[in-house]
């Protein structure tokens, strides 16, 4: 005979907002280094294109950074699945430091059309993802 076991788990609100931030985060900055990589063509090649500058795209990355640094803080200290000592506040430099290397490849290095390369190619962001699942597993598991 089997055994059913059902697990509930509660999944806080703030994850998905941390998920969206985070994908709109790494859109826009696709989306800056498609229109300088096509520059003036921009427009020609898609039109929606056409809707954003690169002052506009900069503006939106920045407060979107922003609130994702502030929801992911949140999180870590507001969600109820977490350990109720708040020791996942000690994974937030890691996403603060994974944040503004983003945005130094994106408008230092022009780098960000293609976010998977820049994740397996930039060692600095490998080492923060990697040190930051070390940190949160050991948190949540031991």
């Amino acid at each position: 005979a089997g055994v059913a076991l059902i697990v509930v788990t509660r999944f806080s609100p703030w994850l998905y907002v941390c998920t969206t931030l985070l994908a709109l985060i790494i859109g826009f900055g696709k989306r800056r280094a498609e229109i300088r990589l096509l520059a003036d063509g921009a427009n020609a090649h898609r039109k929606v294109l056409d809707g954003y500058t690169i002052a506009f795209l900069d503006q939106l990355i920045m407060v979107v950074s922003a609130s994702t640094i502030m929801a992911y803080s949140f999180y870590t200290f507001s969600a109820l699945n977490l350990p109720s000592n708040h020791l996942m506040m000690l994974t937030i430099p890691f996403v603060l430091y994974g944040v503004f290397r983003y945005l130094y490849l994106i408008h230092v290095e022009d780098a960000g059309g293609a976010p998977d390369e820049l994740i397996l190619t930039d060692r600095p962001l490998m080492a923060t993802l990697v040190l930051w699942g070390l940190v949160a597993v050991s948190i949540l598991y031991l």
